[in-house]
């Protein structure tokens, strides 16, 4: 018998379609867990005078929040900055005052994120803020136990709270042992500068 011609070409125009089809969805598939991968595996890397910091963000529950921090990280702002505020067993705080202690001008306030659900316990990465819920800038601090008083409570903003840090605890603990009050004007600050000597991706 003959080969029915239009049937072999209907055929293979369906294996085409099909692999076409097939390709189609596998590179959306790879596209869609590169785009998860890259909003859900965001890192830092402080590296301080007595170590590293390594910290995980949190752009899909802080989106706005981890933009402003890779902002300031990106353009280099955080380096030779210092850690000004440091109470132990409370916070670490940094990102604002320069080695000599003058406060560099930051970029404009963010909108609060405090109630994305995450809560300031131990390890925590938050943004520091005035009264104003919608303050926070470039200061963001380590919370160094959890700090209950910090979150968000209904219908009262908390401190927003955008990355854990993944490595380093025992610098930001050192940071704490650091001994302090020889600064008059930042009482909480380390006597000797604890700098943030470099902040960059990883």
């Amino acid at each position: 018998m003959g080969i029915n011609m239009s049937t072999k070409y209907h055929r293979e125009s369906a294996v085409k379609i099909f692999i076409s089809a097939f390709v189609a969805l596998t590179l959306i598939f790879f596209s869609i867990a590169s785009s998860a991968q890259t909003n859900t595996n965001v890192k830092v890397r402080l590296t301080t005078d007595l170590g590293d910091i390594v910290i995980l963000l949190y752009p899909d529950k802080a989106p706005i929040t981890v933009k402003n921090f890779l902002d300031y990280v990106d353009s280099g702002y955080y380096n030779g900055l210092i850690f000004h505020r440091v109470k132990p067993n409370f916070v670490v705080q940094g990102g604002g005052l320069s080695f000599d202690y003058v406060r560099k001008k930051p970029n404009a306030p963010i909108k609060n994120e405090s109630a994305n659900g995450l809560k300031n316990t131990t390890g925590t990465l938050a943004m520091a803020r005035h009264s104003d819920p919608d303050s926070a800038t470039s200061q963001f601090f380590i919370n160094m136990k959890n700090n209950k008083t910090l979150n968000y409570k209904k219908n009262k903003p908390g401190y927003t709270v955008f990355g854990r840090v993944m490595t380093g605890m025992g610098v930001a603990l050192r940071i704490t042992k650091e001994p302090r009050g020889m600064i008059r004007a930042f009482p909480e600050a380390p006597n000797v500068p604890v700098r943030i000597l470099r902040a960059e991706r990883i």
